[in-house]
C-alpha cells in the first residue's frame, strides 16, 4: 500500500501470525507479519487518518487496534456473528482471510455511520476486567466441584476444607477489585454507598455527593453488581439507557413477520459475567417490597420465572444508568412497580 494522502478505510483480518489488508479505496490487498515492528512500520506508511475494520480475535488485535488508535486513527472492532451474516447477506461464497478483510472494508464503508469506534481501556480498567472474569471462573469452578463431589460422606470433611479454599480465594479477588475500584476514583461513590444501603427503604441523611455512582444505594445491587455496572457505564458513550441496555446484552431480539411470532431472546452481546450479576440481583430485589410487585406483575402476565428475573434485572440497569447519567442519588419514591 502506498503512502496514504486523504482518509482511508482499511479491513484487516487478523490471526494469530497474519494480517491480511484490503484497502477499499483502492482495491489493494495486502498482508503482513502480525508483529510490534511489523505493525509500526506499515502504520508510519499513513499520513492522514484512517478507519480500520477488524475482528476481535482473542488477544491477537490489540497490538495494531492500540497502536492504530495512538496515531489518531479510528478503530471499529466489528461483531464476527454480525459479519456473518452480513457475508450471507451480500452473497459472498468465499470464507478466507484476504476475502474477510475485503468484507471488513466493505462492512465499514457501507455501515459505518451507524458504527462506534473502538475506545481502548485504561491499565485500571482492563486489571478490574480481568479480575472479574476470572473471579467468575473460579465461582463456576466451585459450583462444579461442589455439585459433583455432593454426597460423598466419606469425604465430606476434605470437600469442607477444598471448597473453603475457594471461598477464601473468592474474598480475595472481591477485595482486590474493591482495591481496583479505589484507584480508579470509585472509592467515594461505594462507601458512600455502603452507608446508604442499610436497609430497603433505611436512609440516613443526605449528605452532598460529589460523584456520579450510587448503583449499590438501589435495593438489590450488591457491591459487585454496583462495580460491574459502573465499570459498564465508564467503558463507553451511550446515547440513551436503551443504548447501555444493548452494551451489555440485555436488550431483547425480536422476530415476526405477518401472522408468526418467533421467540424473543436476549442478544446476549455483551460481556455474560455482567448479565449473570444482574440476574442475581434481580433475584434479591425479588423480595424487596419496592421490586415485588413489578416482579409479580410480570408474572401474571405469563413470563416464566426466569424471564421475569431478566426483566427485572434490566429495570435495575436502567434505573442506575439514570441515577449514574444525571448525577442523582436513588429515591424509591420515584421508582414504582409499574
Amino acid at each position: 500500500m502506498t503512502q496514504l494522502g486523504n482518509e482511508r478505510i482499511v479491513g484487516v483480518d487478523v490471526s494469530k501470525d497474519r494480517l491480511d489488508l484490503y484497502d477499499w479505496d483502492s482495491k489493494c490487498p495486502d498482508s503482513m507479519a502480525n508483529d510490534i515492528d511489523a505493525i509500526d512500520r506499515w502504520l508510519d506508511r499513513f499520513n492522514l487518518p484512517v478507519r480500520f475494520a477488524m475482528e476481535p480475535t482473542n488477544q491477537y488485535h490489540i497490538a495494531l487496534a492500540e497502536r492504530a488508535h495512538a496515531r489518531g486513527h479510528a478503530v471499529y472492532l466489528v461483531d464476527p456473528h454480525r459479519l456473518s451474516h452480513y457475508r450471507c447477506g451480500v452473497g459472498q461464497r468465499v470464507k478466507a482471510d484476504p476475502q474477510d478483510a475485503q468484507l471488513l472494508a466493505r462492512y465499514l464503508a457501507r455501515e459505518g455511520d451507524d458504527l462506534a469506534p473502538w475506545k481502548p481501556l485504561s491499565q485500571g480498567q482492563q486489571r478490574f476486567w480481568r479480575l472479574l472474569r476470572r473471579r467468575a471462573t473460579v465461582v463456576r469452578a466451585r459450583i462444579q466441584l461442589q455439585q459433583s463431589l455432593a454426597g460423598l460422606e466419606a469425604l465430606n470433611s476434605e470437600v469442607d476444607a477444598l471448597l473453603e479454599r475457594f471461598n477464601t480465594l473468592i474474598r480475595k479477588m472481591e477485595r482486590a477489585l474493591l482495591s481496583e475500584a479505589r484507584r480508579l476514583g470509585w472509592e467515594r461513590d461505594l462507601d458512600h454507598a455502603q452507608r446508604l444501603h442499610s436497609g430497603a427503604f433505611c436512609f440516613v441523611g443526605k449528605p452532598p455527593l460529589r460523584s456520579r455512582l450510587r448503583c449499590q444505594a438501589i435495593p438489590g445491587i450488591g457491591p459487585l453488581s454496583a462495580l460491574a455496572l459502573t465499570a459498564i457505564f465508564h467503558q463507553g458513550t451511550y446515547r440513551n439507557a436503551d443504548a447501555f441496555i444493548a452494551f451489555m446484552g440485555m436488550d431483547v431480539r425480536v422476530r415476526q413477520s405477518g401472522r408468526w411470532k418467533g421467540k424473543s431472546k436476549l442478544t446476549k452481546k455483551g460481556d455474560p459475567e455482567v448479565r449473570r450479576l444482574l440476574f442475581n440481583a434481580a433475584m434479591q430485589a425479588r423480595r424487596n417490597p419496592l421490586w415485588e410487585p413489578y416482579y409479580l406483575a410480570l408474572r401474571e402476565r405469563g413470563f416464566s420465572t426466569t424471564a421475569a428475573f431478566v426483566a427485572l434485572g434490566r429495570k435495575l440497569a436502567r434505573v442506575a444508568f439514570a441515577l449514574l447519567q444525571k448525577n442523582a442519588d436513588f429515591d424509591p419514591k420515584l421508582h414504582t412497580a409499574g
